[in-house]
């Protein structure tokens, strides 16, 4: 009889070891998963983080790039805009919102048209709060291959350059510390889609949807 309890009492003190067997595995698994990406989402990487918080801990972790995601999309469906004015994604590095050329911007000016202010006034608020100081904010501007050579941007490079940094401005304006903030032209070298045909015809749609402003948000 007493052999038995002190067996029974020896398993149970060895409970432990199962426990902490399977956390060492989910650890193995997470670390091998960050060595296999070459590059790491950081999206995925979030989420993964979650799930493995609730595995080994049992509660929520906090998600500030999924939670901001959701925010921003809240705030542009209040503002009634459509994907071909701004536009919510994400790529391997964090958010990313473009917005369009010609809805933010007159042909040929890099001054941002007074009726579109609101919605980069409400996300300069949001990207302002305390949940969301961690995060950089990185403007690019984008022009088609059209040439343009004024007094005041003699080149596509500078007109792209004058818009981003534009934004960044407005920002700057409405409380953001410009240490989170850059602000680069990229003129026409990153095009979404090809500005012409096949037989070099100027294609007027596409060449519209590559005059773009798109802001990276990324965590630092």
């Amino acid at each position: 009889m007493g052999s038995r309890w002190n067996l029974n009492r020896r398993e149970e003190r060895e409970d432990w070891l199962m426990s902490y067997a399977d956390m060492l595995t989910l650890l193995l698994a997470f670390f091998v998963l960050l060595l296999s990406m070459s590059k790491i989402d950081v999206s995925r990487y979030e989420t993964v983080g979650s799930g493995l918080a609730k595995e080994l801990g049992k509660h929520e972790s906090d998600q500030p790039l999924q939670t901001l995601h959701t925010k921003l999309g809240e705030l542009l469906k209040g503002l009634k805009l459509n994907d071909t004015q701004i536009s919510l994604g994400n790529d391997n590095r964090g958010l990313v919102l473009e917005l369009d050329g010609a809805t933010f911007f007159d042909p040929r000016s890099a001054s941002l048209k007074a009726d579109e202010l609101p919605p980069l006034v409400k996300m300069a608020a949001l990207l302002n709060s305390r949940r969301y100081s961690a995060f950089q904010v990185e403007v690019e501007g984008h022009t088609d291959d059209t040439p343009i050579s004024t007094p005041q941007f003699p080149s596509n490079w500078e007109l792209s350059a004058a818009r981003a940094s534009a934004v960044v401005r407005l920002f700057i304006a409405h409380g953001l510390n410009p240490t989170r903030l850059t602000a680069a032209g990229m003129a026409d070298t990153r095009p979404k889609v090809p500005n012409h045909d096949a037989e070099g015809r100027p294609l007027p749609i596409n060449q519209a949807i590559n005059r773009r402003v798109t802001i990276h948000i990324v965590p630092r």
